[in-house]
């Protein structure tokens, strides 16, 4: 339908832990089949180029970069990267997020702070350093991916998850106000329980569930879940170009859930 028709869109953590789709990749290839010119970034090089290659394969237009967000210095030089070659950034989207099992009892201050860190101070990061270019271009549309566990509990003990995810919206909101009258739009993703490879690679979340049963795992999740089954990478990647889109021109500091009713009908892991 071409709703990015023109775009210049950044997505970070457009690369996948392990094969199969993650979030990220999702939305790089949603963007591109929109009509976005996508550039594919993820702290991993290579995956980032297997999505920037699929793209290419499907006709559209798309490149990868090597991309630390956490790193001040290597965010300026990504952007004004893609400013020099492309005249503007029209979109960018945050798909960035780390968990680790621990309460505020017994996680590691070092493991707390890296959480931190990749979860929002990234998010700062990009937008710091994105924002400027958008205002000059007379607007723009960050999607930042938070997570239901920023609103609520989940089951497990995921101290640092889940106070960076509620940062990382609150953050959303307050920059949406500021920039509202320069054309630069700020809007959140909360998934629910999606399957895609950052769950079942994430140190912990399957013994909390299963005794490290993965298929036992995805027999629960989807279980809490009123729809009966856990989302998939592309329902994140279509809130994502919804909010992206000119469709959602009149849309700023939104918390859009997607969670196939989790929030409102909660029950725990059995």
């Amino acid at each position: 339908m071409n709703e990015l028709e023109g775009k210049i869109a950044l997505v970070v953590g457009a690369g996948v832990i392990a094969e199969g789709m993650g979030n990220g990749k999702a939305t790089a290839l949603t963007f591109a089949r929109e009509g976005a010119t996508v550039v594919c970034a993820d702290i991993n090089e290579k995956s980032a180029e297997a999505t920037a290659e699929m793209i290419r394969e499907e006709g559209g237009q798309a490149s990868a970069v090597a991309l630390d967000y956490t790193d001040l210095a290597a965010v300026k030089e990504v952007v004004a990267r893609m400013v020099a070659e492309h005249g503007r950034i029209d979109v960018l989207d945050n798909n960035v997020g780390i968990a680790a099992i621990g309460s505020v009892t017994d996680l590691d201050p070092d493991e707390w702070d890296r959480i931190n860190k990749v979860n929002v101070t990234g998010v700062f990061n990009t937008m710091r350093e994105v924002i400027p270019h958008m205002v000059a271009g007379g607007g723009g549309s960050i999607v930042n991916i938070s997570s239901v566990a920023g609103i609520r509990w989940g089951g497990v003990a995921y101290a640092a998850y889940y106070s960076s995810k509620a940062a990382l919206l609150h953050l959303s909101r307050t920059t949406a106000v500021e920039f509202a009258s320069r054309g630069v739009r700020v809007n959140s993703v909360l998934p629910g329980l999606i399957k895609t490879p950052m769950v079942s690679n994430t140190a912990g979340i399957a013994d909390a569930y299963s005794s490290h049963d993965i298929e036992e795992m995805w027999r629960k999740r989807d279980r809490q879940v009123p729809m009966g089954r856990m989302g998939e990478a592309w329902d994140v990647a279509n809130a994502a170009l919804f909010l992206a889109s000119d469709r959602a021109k009149y849309v700023t500091g939104l918390d859009l859930v997607v969670d196939g009713g989790l929030t409102v009908g909660f029950t725990a892991p059995a």
